[in-house]
């Protein structure tokens, strides 16, 4: 760079043909993995009638957590390219079965195949950001964390309205298709794309099984400041959780009928793809701390309307939810990112999977069994007192003085210390 020129484009590194393709290959993967996720609980609660049970839908999403430790360090030893292939073709599989559920005797199956379809997920996201630290440099990963949350939300906004138009129309059947060739076309582009990634570490390098298994978790939680954000994030998570378990009964509440909770969840696409593209500009201006409790503080603000009866007014707080979210997650997934080797990026990612998820869904659960007995708006009002004093909490954190950085595995560019995107 001459010395008159300006300071690096950071979306640059997000124009080359590898990026490119793997953009189309998670693109594919986000329909595959978004098409069936409001479908299935639609469906268990139109088999069963019960709202409960399809609560509980949303708990079962969450059961493969429990998995992630092992596919964390599944991707840091293994080609992340080559697992993923593999995974989308048995998630593919797994979805066969769903064409043999008639009635309520069948809802077991449809619980047992939203775990192996959830766990699609998982692996990808164990994956996603090894790659990603492999294909571009530090700066860049604020951008590509807002472009491809930007084309997540693309597909949360357009396949809740499509998909609930299908199962309106011809049951879920054809939307099962879908999902698996989806899947099936996501294994082909990662199968065929071709991506330099960094090297395991040596078998001498890596202690005991769980010792390793375990070293995500302690990156997450002796690094400043991802320590507080961390746990800020499973607090708003588990909360969350109650308003999962109560969709149905919120639904109830505002005389909405249960099929259209995909067009109204398509407000939170709307703010997310918003969030998705500002978060990165955001994040160089503001720093990711300042994004990130901002985000849980807009949150909070969005949940506030789920407590009333005033359908435009939870619209607007629905928008403020996605676009809470999407910020609070780009943010922090950014920070995990720049502040981890690479080859410790699938096990602090699954990590960060099961410390931010799990609780959830046991918080799911309880909110399901507490419904019985506790009206559904004590359960939001809780909820949103927990992000509140979280995302209160987060306006505090702050990144340690660049003196001493994590040990680098293997790249110069390891980790940012600063408080903003350099």
């Amino acid at each position: 760079m001459s010395a008159g020129a300006g300071p690096p484009d950071p979306a640059a590194a997000l124009r080359t043909p590898v990026f490119r393709t793997l953009v189309v290959g998670w693109a594919l993967t986000n329909f595959a993995d978004s098409v069936l996720i409001l479908i299935l609980a639609v469906w268990v609660a139109d088999l069963t009638g019960d709202v409960a049970l399809a609560g509980a839908t949303f708990a079962a999403l969450g059961v493969p957590a429990l998995a992630s430790p092992l596919l964390g360090q599944l991707a840091d030893r293994v080609s992340r390219r080559r697992l993923l292939a593999w995974t989308y073709l048995g998630g593919a599989a797994v979805l066969v079965p769903l064409f043999w559920v008639d009635d309520a005797g069948d809802v077991w199956l449809l619980y047992a195949v939203t775990v192996l379809y959830a766990s699609v997920a998982y692996v990808t996201g164990a994956c996603q950001s090894g790659l990603l630290k492999d294909l571009v440099p530090a700066a860049s990963l604020g951008h590509a964390n807002g472009r491809l949350a930007a084309i997540d939300q693309v597909f949360r906004l357009a396949m809740p309205v499509l998909g609930a138009a299908v199962y309106a129309w011809s049951g879920p059947l054809p939307l099962v298709g879908a999902t698996i060739a989806a899947f099936a076309a996501s294994a082909l582009v990662f199968a065929r794309v071709r991506v330099v990634e960094s090297e395991p570490e040596p078998a001498e390098g890596r202690g005991s099984f769980w010792h390793e298994a375990g070293e995500g978790f302690r990156h997450l939680f002796r690094t400043r400041p991802l320590g507080g954000m961390s746990t800020a994030l499973l607090w708003t998570m588990a909360a969350v959780g109650l308003v999962n378990a109560v969709t149905f009964a919120i639904l109830e509440a505002f005389g909405i009928p249960a099929y259209l909770l995909g067009p109204l969840t398509a407000v939170q696409g709307v703010a997310g793809l918003a969030a998705g593209l500002l978060a990165p500009r955001l994040m160089d201006r503001w720093g990711r701390q300042r994004v990130f409790a901002g985000g849980l503080l807009v949150l909070t603000v969005g949940l506030v309307p789920l407590l009333g009866t005033w359908v435009p007014f939870a619209v607007v707080g629905m928008g403020l939810v996605g676009f809470g979210v999407t910020a609070t997650v780009v943010a922090y997934v950014t920070e995990r990112q720049v502040r981890t080797p690479p080859r410790l990026q699938g096990r602090a990612a699954a990590a960060s999977h099961l410390v931010l998820n799990f609780p959830g869904v046991v918080v799911t659960m309880a909110g399901a069994a507490l419904l019985a007995v506790v009206d559904h708006r004590v359960l939001v009002g809780v909820n949103v007192l927990v992000c509140l004093v979280c995302g209160l909490a987060a306006l505090r954190l702050r990144a340690p003085a660049p003196v001493t950085p994590v040990p680098p595995s293997g790249r110069e560019d390891e980790p940012d210390t600063g408080a903003t995107m350099a």
